[in-house]
Formats: structure tokens, sequence, C-alpha cells
């Protein structure tokens, strides 16, 4: 097969591409080696990153920032497919809270390497809980799209603890939280015509808040 010669200019485009491919092919993210296989250079790499048109993730992984890059939902998909969107997050995607938090709180086992939580983009907040209670509550919603304007769009589903879970890990945690968005999430709880009272209780005591659930959601129950 006959090599076609590019110069300077049309190579860096072509290795672009490729980039973006793989980024593509693997949902988002790709690792160093994997580009390197590619038999691209890694200051080819560090000089997409200076020009913006790739940027680390975290240590070994890259994503490209083209118009036809991927949203921090989907970038949050891809690496961590087996976290749970809890506490902000979690509120935010329920109408708890109007606006979205900057940082992305995952549910986590306690048991994974932190260094998968050591990133640049998108901010990630980890709350590292016992893998005996970790899937207690846990149910998906639709959370990022793929192939957008294609009539081959794709949902992807995302995994999140139910409003009864989740509100007991808000009293769990309270002293994390920013006071207003604490007192609206019980708020909008109280005010959840889909809240369990015998599911919240039976989460309350898994979580240790019982005495919580009573004093400051159960007088207005």
């Amino acid at each position: 097969m006959e090599e076609i010669l590019m110069d300077r200019e049309e190579k860096k485009t072509y290795q672009l591409e490729q980039i973006q491919a793989l980024v593509e092919a693997n949902g988002g993210l790709v690792k160093t080696a994997d580009i390197l296989e590619l038999g691209i250079d890694y200051r080819r790499i560090l000089q997409f990153m200076e020009e913006g048109l790739v940027r680390r993730v975290k240590n070994g992984y890259y994503t490209t920032t083209l118009n036809s890059g991927f949203s921090q939902e989907e970038l949050i998909l891809a690496m961590y497919p087996e976290g749970i969107l809890t506490m902000e997050s979690a509120l935010y995607c329920y109408g708890y809270l109007k606006k979205q938090p900057f940082e992305w709180s995952i549910a986590i086992s306690k048991n994974v390497s932190k260094s998968r939580f050591r990133v640049e983009y998108p901010v990630v907040k980890p709350y590292y809980t016992e893998p005996k209670v970790l899937e207690m509550g846990v149910t998906e919603i639709d959370f990022a799209t793929s192939d957008k304007g294609s009539k081959d769009e794709a949902v992807h589903k995302m995994k999140i603890y139910t409003i009864d879970r989740l509100i007991c890990d808000v009293l769990k945690y309270e002293e994390k939280m920013d006071r207003e968005d604490f007192k609206q999430a019980l708020l909008s709880y109280i005010q959840d015509d889909r809240k369990d009272i015998g599911a919240l209780m039976e989460y309350a005591k898994e979580r240790k808040v019982r005495k919580k659930v009573q004093t400051m959601i159960g007088v207005w129950l």
C-alpha cells in the first residue's frame, strides 16, 4: 500500500482526528497509552493541550475540546460508571435545588482507589461509602445524551439514590452542606408527593439518622 505523504500541518490535523475518533469510541475518555499506540508522540499531546485542543481530565486520561466534544455528564458516566449521584447533584436532578452545583457529588465504595478522583475536570466530590449500604435505595435517571441532533441519538442512564435514601444522606452529611441548600432540600422533600415514609424510616435506621428524621422531618408529616 502506497504511503500517503502529508506536510506538517496535514499530519497534525490527521493526528488530532485520530485522537478524536478514539475518544468517541471510548465514551469520552482516552488513555495516554492508547494515543501512543497510534504512533503519536507524547510531545504532540502536550502541544494539543497547550493549544486547547486536548484536555487532561486526570493523570493518564484525556478528552478533546472540539465542537463535537463531550458534556460533563458523558465524562462522569465514562469515568465513574459504578458511581451513584448523591447530595447536591442528586438534589438538583430531582429539582430540589434550582442551581446546578459546581461539583459532582458521587457516592462510591470506600474500597476504590482514591486516585480516581484526582481530576481536573469535571470537578468531583466523592462520598466514600461502606459497600453494604452503597447500593441501598438506588434507582436510575436519564442522564446524558450522545449523538445530539442525530436520529440515532442515545440517552444514557446514571445511578442515583431515591429521594427517601437521598434525604437520609442529606441529614447524615448536614455539616458538609450550604445551610440554605440543606433547608431547601428538607422543604422540597416534605412537599414531595413521591416520598415514601416507610422507606424513609428504613433508610434512616441504616444511615443512623432516625432521630434527625423524627425531629427535623417527622413534625411536618
